[in-house]
């Protein structure tokens, strides 16, 4: 049994406690069978009047319960001789379960069930029965049970660890009373507010271990700073000479991002940085200047990218800043030749390439560096965090830390900077490059598709450029949506007399640099492509961006998407087609993209629309995954949650230590990336 409870989290009968009911079933009361209602759940007290087996595409097991009102039927698909000996004509049972409309009349299947006496009294609840999150081999009754000694035999060992002047502050009630309330609901109790998580319990349980994550992060910080890292010099002839080149001034934002960057790296203590900004601020600069703050100071530096595309891009990008400047720079992605892999590693692991820019291939277990003093993820929450984790560790061979710049252009919301990157220093860049003008995006049906293509012929013709995006490669039979390749060979036959692209991840690297060059040049003014370029392409002169299927895409890679444009002295518009009928929250996210040009604010719908666990990279992992709280519904409790960390550092370290262990337990190891 413990086995499979770990499957749940639990490895304690203290973890019990905090496993919470997904909802409640209320056994208080027995429902006349003449009152039950298909879609709800009830509880009926009933003769068996006949049972039989019957012979259809399932053999089953039917029973025709009565009581004074009605009669309904029970039916078992899975039983044994025992239950069939047991479920005979004149049994009285109590049962629970779903009404359904059967092909007789109403039914219940699988109901739960208890034998009664002819005369004795049918037990009911005097509390609301909880539902805990199940796994396979493990029931609800063994679950019910199991909590309920937790709540008996280990609530003493549960001291209380926020102090009182908080709670009272906030109105909530103490963590024993908490418990109790959320795991044996007193009849009456309004459980739309339980379920919702603004029951005064569930609020208390959540901000505990929001508070929680918080110190636990502060702590690791603390700890963080006390490790080894090489100091990087900052400033130095090559810094100079790179600013001096640049073909255009840093924004406000750019230089203070440098500005904080360059002092943590001059101490002797890890960098933990995340850098965050809209698509299009010029993130990039400030990772060239950290990059040539390694190089100069005699140390290596990694560029690690989520896509092949976007480490291309990068790739290109700080080539043409930095190999002028004497910087040597080695390419390392998964699917290069054996031979060209080798020599890239040989560089990195002897430290004549300086610099190593790719995607995940930058940790595998072959490649070493002889120095690595700085790390760069750009895209984070694209990784998930056992990567992230394992980049840093290439870097502790001679026992000093890599300095770490995470960046996204997925701004983070207030309420999840505050909790779950408690850990790092953040700079953000919220202005833009000059010239940078909004995008003008548009909603439009797929049924006006033919107007869309005429509209993107006619600013070809002018002179324009446009990007056509579709979500898949090849047409399916299970998912209604357009595909690259079938929409290019469409758009090539319409746009007589323009030259149309096509790109695609399953492409050849060396077709792919092909086309991108070839778009970047002019040669081609449409470029037909999945979402492969959601981030990193930089073409100034395309100011047009269709995206077909707009519905099935989250709110950041569509922002993402949009970003691609916008980047010329020409006004750009994005078209976002969908598929009639929308749902709701692909009308939001859609009417969101329409009304709003501003990543900060489309990132805080996202998280609405989303959660959290998508947008940290955390979701697929199973670490730092919060067993009470929800960061959209508590997102406000971040920042009493700040206060009270605040308060706990100076006046009760004891119970911080307590309160970290009791909802972290081994997932600080994460937090370090």
């Amino acid at each position: 049994m413990a086995e499979k409870l770990k499957r749940l989290g639990l490895r304690t009968v203290r973890d019990l406690l905090f496993l919470l009911p997904i909802r409640y079933e209320d056994r208080t009361r027995i429902q006349p069978i003449s009152g039950a209602q298909p879609g709800r759940k009830v509880q009926i007290d009933g003769m068996i009047n006949r049972a039989r087996i019957i012979m259809g595409r399932r053999r089953s097991l039917i029973c025709a319960l009565r009581d004074t009102s009605a009669e309904i039927t029970l039916r078992f698909f899975h039983f044994t001789r025992q239950q069939q000996a047991g479920l005979r004509s004149g049994t009285r049972l109590l049962c629970y379960g779903e009404v359904r409309q059967g092909p007789r009349g109403l039914e219940m299947v699988h109901p739960e069930y208890r034998r009664l006496g002819e005369s004795e009294a049918a037990p009911v609840e005097d509390r609301l029965t909880p539902v805990y999150p199940a796994t396979e081999g493990v029931t609800q009754p063994r679950l019910r049970k199991l909590a309920g000694y937790a709540l008996k035999n280990a609530m003493d060992d549960l001291p209380e660890l926020i102090p009182q002047r908080h709670l009272s502050r906030l109105r909530l009630p103490g963590l024993l009373e908490a418990l109790r309330a959320v795991h044996r609901p007193p009849r009456g109790m309004a459980l739309e507010t339980l379920l919702s998580g603004q029951h005064p319990a569930r609020r208390r349980l959540a901000l505990e271990e929001i508070l929680a994550w918080h110190l636990g992060l502060r702590r690791l910080r603390e700890t963080g700073q006390q490790r080894n890292a090489v100091a990087l010099r900052p400033e130095g002839g090559l810094r100079r000479k790179f600013l001096a080149r640049l073909p255009f001034d840093l924004t406000e934002g750019q230089a203070k991002a440098i500005a904080e960057i360059d002092a943590d790296l001059a101490r002797a203590a890890p960098m933990m940085r995340l850098l965050q900004g809209d698509v299009g601020c010029g993130k990039t600069v400030v990772i060239a200047a950290a990059v040539l703050a390694a190089v100069q100071s005699g140390r290596q530096a990694a560029v690690m990218a989520p896509t092949e595309l976007l480490a291309e891009q990068h790739m290109r990008t700080l080539s043409d800043w930095l190999e002028p400047l004497g910087v040597r720079l080695a390419w390392l992605v998964g699917g290069m030749p054996r031979a060209e892999r080798r020599a890239f590693e040989a560089q990195l692991a002897g430290g004549d390439a300086q610099v190593g820019i790719g995607t995940h291939a930058l940790f595998q277990e072959a490649v070493e560096y002889r120095a690595l003093g700085l790390a760069v993820v750009d895209e984070q929450h694209r990784f998930g965090v056992h990567q992230r984790l394992r980049l840093v560790e290439k870097g502790q061979a001679d026992a000093a830390i890599p300095h770490q710049l995470v960046t996204t252009a997925t701004p983070i919301p207030r309420s999840l900077a505050m909790t779950f990157y408690a850990g790092l220093d953040i700079s953000a860049i919220r202005d833009m490059p000059p010239g940078r003008r909004p995008v003008n995006t548009a909603l439009v049906s797929q049924e006006r598709r033919a107007k869309v293509i005429e509209r993107v012929a006619a600013a070809c013709r002018a002179g324009r450029q446009a990007y056509w995006v579709c979500p898949l490669i090849d047409e399916s039979e299970h998912i209604e949506s357009s595909a690259v390749e079938p929409t290019y060979r469409e758009l090539r036959d319409a746009l007589a007399g323009i030259r149309v692209g096509l790109l695609h991840g399953r492409a050849d690297p060396r077709q792919r640099d092909q086309v991108m060059a070839d778009f970047a040049s002019g040669k081609l003014s449409v470029l037909v492509a999945t979402t492969v370029i959601e981030v990193g392409v930089d073409i100034p002169r395309a100011s047009l961006m269709i995206v077909e299927n707009a519905e099935r895409m989250g709110l950041a890679q569509l922002h993402q998407l949009r970003g691609r444009v916008g980047r010329g002295e020409e006004e750009s518009h994005c078209v976002l087609m969908y598929r009639s009928p929308l749902g709701q929250i692909a009308k939001e996210r859609l009417n969101t993209m329409r009304n709003s040009n501003d990543g900060f604010e489309i990132a805080r719908k996202d998280l609405a629309l989303r959660g959290a666990g998508e947008i940290l990279g955390v979701r697929q992992t199973g670490a730092l995954q919060f067993r009470v709280a929800d960061l959209v519904r508590d997102g406000a409790l971040a920042e009493p949650a700040q206060r009270i960390a605040d308060d706990m550092l100076r006046s009760n370290p004891n119970e911080v230590e307590q309160l970290i262990s009791r909802w972290v337990g081994e997932g600080d190891r994460y937090a370090q990336v």
